[in-house]
């Protein structure tokens, strides 16, 4: 049986664009932040890592960063876009420490876990 995506639609209601290839992310590994019911991190926040937020995402016990060639990760740099959980995303925005976010790469689900407007204060791509 195939897995369930949830539709592709982002956070602007448009379709969802590609968050990143280089390294590729998301929780099907497509490039996309798409999610499903079995993605129970709700990997849905398309972000712009930073040396900071990486930083504190170690801190707080999610090292992106450190390589991990047993799972294909080659760990996390300053620049690199990354599907992030979303809950991830809320604890570092009330921490202070909320990376970018491209809210056309970002999948509407992420709403259910973070306000829009936590997501657009952030955002790259407000015109």
């Amino acid at each position: 049986m195939a897995e369930q995506i949830v539709e592709s639609i982002n956070v602007l209601g448009e379709p969802l664009q590609e968050c990143s290839r280089d390294p590729v992310t998301g929780f099907f590994r497509n490039g996309c932040c798409d999610t499903s019911p079995r993605d129970i991190g709700s990997h849905t926040v398309c972000v712009i890592m930073t040396t900071e937020f990486l930083e504190y995402s170690k801190s707080v016990g999610n090292d992106l960063s450190t390589p991990r060639p047993e799972f294909g990760f080659d760990g996390l740099s300053h620049g690199d876009r990354w599907c992030l959980c979303a809950t991830r995303f809320l604890q570092a925005y009330k921490d202070g420490m909320a990376p970018r976010v491209c809210l056309a790469a970002t999948h509407a689900m992420a709403k259910q876990y973070v306000p829009i407007e936590f997501l657009t204060g952030c955002a790259i791509d407000l015109h």
